[in-house]
């Protein structure tokens, strides 16, 4: 899943994630794959990303940054 220029992405259907990316070349792998429900939003507030739930619930995600670039080679951090 892809993240917009400011870290938020609302899921409009049902979405399973096993990383999350932005275009700048980052990528937030969580702990376990995330399952997104329909007007879930992810949002970058900090050191990790937060899934906002539709009822206002905020759940921070477990799991590590890394660095992609050419075809996909990764770095952890």
């Amino acid at each position: 899943m892809r993240l917009t220029d400011n870290g938020t992405v609302a899921a409009s259907r049902l979405v399973l994630a096993d990383g999350l990316e932005t275009d700048d070349g980052f990528a937030f792998v969580p702990v376990r794959p995330l399952f997104l429900a329909v007007g879930d939003r992810v949002e970058l507030t900090g050191p990790r990303p937060v899934v906002v739930r539709a009822d206002g619930a905020r759940r921070p995600l477990d799991g590590d940054w890394e660095t992609r670039c050419r075809g996909g080679v990764r770095r952890r951090w």
